[in-house]
């Protein structure tokens, strides 16, 4: 039986073009696409057995991190078993058979609007129309048959849907990329390749606390690859510390986190896997 895999959005949309590179790369069948409606979705539908797995965005290079799901990773005990960095390629489409000058109204989610307003001074009598998401904008013009109206999505969506694409990669910076994190736990993780763990922590709220904890990690060679704090609701001017790490001495890695843990008042590794990168 096939897998079922959560995604955040509807069919065609870029999370499902991320489970799909992520899971064909390490061979195995491509999965069954669960929609969710939110990101606190793709937990529930875990936890309710609707869904095997999950694969969330993260953050983008663009917009930065999407914070609400870095919350999540806490709240929830699901580990994370890898990671897939997608190019963000936005194109416009609409129903087969029309050109750029008879749209007059263009239909997709915020972020994808932010990404290609350049394109779209180009053509200002187009209307640009904020949706919940790409791939469902898409969906809605080829299901309404909505002529004048195009939709910002994939190259996935407009196959899926039947649409003709009219530009392609309108987006402004073209090094637009996505990480998603891969959340399956029946996924194994080949100890062996192990490169990178995400962790979540707090710190006394004392001088130098974070210091001392970034100090003892770079002399361990550990290389931090990001860092994100996030108030802890309710304890003023305190913080959960979110960070990657990437190391190429798994050994070495145990040893720094043997290290810096007594200096922690807590700390919960979130998932230990390979470096997409």
């Amino acid at each position: 039986m096939d897998r079922k895999i959560a995604i955040q959005g509807v069919k065609g949309c870029f999370h499902e073009q991320a489970a799909r590179l992520f899971y064909e790369e390490h061979g195995h069948i491509v999965p069954e696409i669960v929609e969710c409606s939110t990101f606190d979705g793709l937990y529930k539908s875990m936890d309710g057995g609707v869904a095997d797995a999950a694969v969330m965005a993260i953050e983008n290079t663009v917009s930065g991190g999407l914070l609400p799901n870095f919350e999540l990773l806490r709240k929830y005990d699901r580990k994370i078993k890898g990671e897939v960095f997608l190019r963000i390629q936005q194109n416009l489409m609409a129903l087969p058979g029309q050109k750029i000058e008879d749209i007059k109204e263009v239909r997709t989610h915020y972020m994808a609007i932010n990404q290609t307003r350049q394109f779209f001074k180009d053509y200002p009598w187009i209307r640009l129309v904020e949706s919940e998401d790409t791939a469902k904008s898409a969906a809605e013009v080829a299901a309404e048959g909505l002529k004048g109206v195009g939709a910002v999505a994939s190259m996935l969506a407009a196959d899926l849907y039947g649409l003709e694409v009219m530009a392609e990669s309108i987006e402004t910076y073209k090094q637009n990329f996505t990480r998603f994190l891969v959340l399956d736990d029946a996924l194994e993780v080949d100890m062996t390749k192990v490169n990178k763990a995400s962790m979540c922590f707090t710190l006394p709220h004392t001088p130098g606390s974070l210091a001392h904890v970034l100090t003892i990690l770079s002399f361990y060679g550990m290389n931090l690859t990001r860092i994100q704090s996030l108030p802890i609701p309710g304890q003023e001017w305190q913080y959960f510390f979110y960070v990657d790490i990437k190391f190429d001495d798994y050994v070495r890695y145990e040893q720094a986190v043997s290290a810096v843990r007594p200096l922690m008042e807590d700390l919960n590794v979130l998932g230990e896997y390979v470096a997409a990168i």
